[in-house]
Parts: structure tokens; C-alpha cells; sequence
């Protein structure tokens, strides 16, 4: 480049190409808010099941597990999963 020159940084455009350009960009913003919100989902429902799956495996040497109130506690989980998911 010679120093008689001097681009100064920008491009003309002509109306059509703009908009597709903002088009682009807005769906672009669109795709991104929406994968964040799917892996905040993912992350949520994988944090709910952790926990239950290392309770699980916490004394394999067991062969009964007590789980008093089951029924109850698994509606509760079951309720807990569906929040996430239609969150």
C-alpha cells in the first residue's frame, strides 16, 4: 500500500445488500440465544441427574437399596425434570 492512499475503513453498499447483511445478523442473534437456552436446559437436567445416579452407585456392594417414600420422591423428580424441560 502506498502512503498516497488511504482506505479509510468503510464500504458503500447499496439497500438490498444492507438489509441482507441486518437479516443475517438478526438470524444469527436468533440461532445464538437459542443454543444458549438449549444448553442452559441441557446443563440444568444434567445437574438433576448426577445427583441421583451417584446416590445410586454409592454402596454397590448393597444389593437392596432403602428408599423410603419412593413413589413420592420419583413424582417430585419427574415434576422437577418436566420444569426444566419446558422451561
Amino acid at each position: 500500500m502506498s502512503d498516497d492512499f488511504f482506505d479509510f475503513g468503510f464500504t458503500a453498499v447499496d439497500e438490498d445488500e444492507l438489509q441482507a447483511v441486518q437479516k443475517t445478523q438478526a438470524l444469527a442473534n436468533d440461532a445464538e440465544q437459542m443454543a444458549s437456552s438449549t444448553q442452559e436446559k441441557i446443563d440444568k437436567l444434567y445437574n438433576a441427574i448426577v445427583p441421583l445416579l451417584n446416590n445410586l452407585k454409592k454402596n454397590p456392594e448393597k444389593e437392596y437399596i432403602l428408599w423410603p417414600d419412593r413413589l413420592n420422591k420419583v413424582e417430585q423428580f419427574e415434576t422437577h425434570l418436566q420444569k426444566i424441560y419446558n422451561s
